[in-house]
């Protein structure tokens, strides 16, 4: 049920309590494994000067009134990633947070304008740890949920199997036929068209005007995602480096990046990094986002000036945020994210 109605009512909420009460187990059982293993919890400030700079991730904009009476634009977080790694440059080495975020023009069964991200960090370790340690997290779920396995829809994932590690390129071409780092200069430019004619060949619908970016991702949501996450975890690896704006390109392969992403039963739980720490490439590569968000949508959200600060002084580090009510959802069979949300994010 997406925002169900009255889910205030008695009978509603005797329907939703066991998964509620299985979401605090998993919170509970998260955390203590998480001080057992030397992580810090933080709490970062859900107000920001910039929301994050992806072009297509939509923040929900405020007005902070100064002392003086000044207006200023401030937004409600995404993510808690900047001021976590700032906490990083800062000299912390391991922290992590249960951290309310916003994003706006997402609403269904998998999204809530306002959900719950756990997102922590290590420092000095290579981002395939935070695999394992994704791993371990939704088999501790699945204890504190009293389930066997991750469920979504008749779809089922047991996280306890070895989990299948994907690049990119390798899902395109075993599901979709297509060769997408042919597509890709070592600079990281990219060829739209010969994108385009490899989708032809396919029967893969794209506009004329579609970018190199649009039809990757139709090509992964159409073609890739349904695959991935079935029987066992997907670590889906190593992206294309357009697609990846905060993380490290690989040494082997400059046109891919150390970035994954974690998939059950066709859904994303997870998106981690080896981090970006250069600061001038990260200014760079924010700015092309918000210049494509500025041609697509007509605005653009501002840069972090005190991040990009900050950024030189981030020893090299790994990171990963989760989406927590998305867990709790497929450890408890939930049919969807309100199910899960104590207190559901109501229709306007």
């Amino acid at each position: 049920m997406t925002n169900p109605v009255n889910w205030w009512h008695p009978t509603a909420h005797e329907g939703r309590r066991p998964a509620l009460l299985a979401r605090n187990r998993i919170q509970a059982a998260l955390r203590t494994w998480l001080a057992a293993n030397d992580f810090i919890e933080v709490d970062p400030s859900a107000l920001a000067i910039s929301p994050g700079n992806e072009a297509h991730l939509h923040a929900f904009q405020t007005t902070a009134i100064g002392n003086d009476g000044a207006p200023h634009a401030m937004f409600l977080h995404t993510s808690p990633e900047f001021a976590m790694k700032k906490l990083l440059a800062a000299g912390e080495a391991r922290i992590h947070a249960f951290a309310h975020v916003w994003r706006n023009r997402e609403r269904g069964p998998l999204h809530s304008p306002e959900f719950t991200m756990l997102e922590w960090y290590r420092v000095g370790d290579d981002y395939s740890v935070l695999m394992d340690d994704c791993a371990t997290f939704l088999q501790l779920a699945l204890t504190a949920a009293g389930s066997a396995q991750l469920r979504y829809k008749s779809y089922t994932c047991d996280p306890s199997l070895p989990y299948d590690r994907l690049s990119v390129a390798d899902a395109f071409q075993r599901h979709a036929n297509i060769d997408l780092l042919c597509t890709i200069a070592p600079n990281g430019d990219t060829d739209a068209p010969a994108l385009a004619a490899q989708m032809s060949a396919q029967n893969i619908r794209h506009a004329p005007d579609d970018t190199w970016s649009d039809m990757l991702s139709r090509i992964l949501s159409e073609r890739v995602e349904p695959h991935l996450g079935h029987g066992r975890l997907t670590m889906l690896d190593r992206y294309p480096v357009p697609e990846a704006a905060l993380a490290r390109p690989c040494p082997a392969d400059p046109r891919c990046a150390e970035r994954f992403e974690v998939y059950a039963c066709g859904v994303e739980l997870a998106n981690g990094f080896g981090e970006l720490t250069n600061a001038p490439e990260q200014r760079r590569r924010f700015t092309a986002e918000m210049d494509e968000k500025q041609r697509v949508y007509g605005h653009r959200y501002p840069l972090d000036e005190d991040f990009l600060t900050a950024l030189p002084h981030m020893p090299h580090a790994s990171g990963i945020a989760m989406g927590f009510d998305r867990v709790v959802m497929l450890a408890t069979a939930a049919p969807s994210i309100d199910h899960v949300i104590w207190a559901p994010v109501p229709n306007p």
